[in-house]
């Protein structure tokens, strides 16, 4: 619109002024935290930092690299997320096909529909799940933290109400065509289900990202923590870990930095990868959640 009311110009800018200020809160901690991982351990305790490094120096990074300890924990995430989405999404579309359709063409439909609602809102509780795991057999394994989330029920209704909206006579044509059940969905369904499956994958990723608390329970050996464990433990004892470093590189790492500058560094460095990811999926990442949404 060319013409703008006085009263649609003052609203404009007050919104502008509060969605700046939103993201500001956002962003100006990230930056501040950037800031402190490439500053002298000196300036950091000073507290010189703001949003700029004061001199510079990457020995945090270093610290990082060199440990050994971040490396097989990112390696350990990385394969987590690998695994752990795929599975998430395959187990997803199969079990939210069938329950898209109504109670005529799956007998049972809503009994187990009732079912998934029941164990999203009710869950089996911490012991039971720990003596489940461990009778199976899954401590200090990276199935034990992937098992127990394989079908997360909030994704899976979001991509069944995305499959909802798809018009019943793209199926049809097929099933003429002579296309059995399996075939439709891989070939039909799956192409039109690309912005769902974008949003519920990011979704899926982020969880198996952040997650620290099962590895902290499932994990008898820190070796095998995932990074976001790895760096809880870190953020509570980061002293203690970095007088455990043996070596004489990390050794004279350790006197260019502190406690402060070293825990900066490795949240930044584990917060990199899925900032890598989303601008990837951000296109498909409105479009899916919006349509899965409101079409249902």
């Amino acid at each position: 619109m060319h013409y703008k009311t006085k009263g649609n110009k003052i609203f404009n800018v007050v919104n502008i002024i509060i969605l700046t200020v939103v993201s500001l809160t956002c962003v100006l901690p990230f930056v501040n935290l950037l800031a402190i991982s490439f500053s002298d351990a000196a300036a950091v305790s000073a507290g010189k930092v703001g949003f700029v490094p004061v001199d510079f120096t990457l020995s945090a990074y270093e610290f990082a690299l060199k440990g050994g300890k971040f490396m097989r924990s990112l390696m350990i995430s990385l394969e987590r997320v690998f695994i752990g989405v795929g599975l998430n999404l395959i187990l997803m579309v199969l079990t939210a096909y069938p329950l898209s359709k109504s109670k005529k063409k799956v007998s049972g439909r809503n009994v187990y529909m009732v079912f998934f609602v029941i164990t999203m809102l009710v869950s089996g509780g911490l012991i039971p799940t720990y003596l489940v795991i461990t009778r199976l057999g899954l401590k200090d394994t990276i199935w034990a933290l992937i098992l127990p989330g394989a079908l997360p029920v909030y994704n899976m209704i979001i991509l069944m109400n995305f499959i909802r909206g798809i018009p019943e006579e793209i199926e049809e044509a097929a099933a003429i065509d002579g296309a059995s059940p399996m075939q439709t969905l891989i070939k039909v369904i799956l192409p039109v289900l690309k912005p769902a499956l974008a949003t519920v994958g990011l979704f899926c990723v982020v969880g198996h990202w952040n997650d620290w608390f099962s590895g902290m329970i499932y994990m008898n050996n820190p070796e095998n923590y995932p990074l976001q464990t790895y760096l809880q433990s870190l953020l509570q004892n980061f002293e203690q870990l970095m007088r455990t470093q043996g070596s004489q590189d990390i050794q004279a790492l350790l006197g260019q930095m502190n406690a402060r500058t070293g825990r900066a560094a490795q949240l930044f460095l584990g917060a990199i990868p899925v900032m890598l990811i989303y601008p990837f999926l951000q296109k498909y990442f409105t479009k899916g959640l919006v349509l899965g949404s409101v079409k249902g």
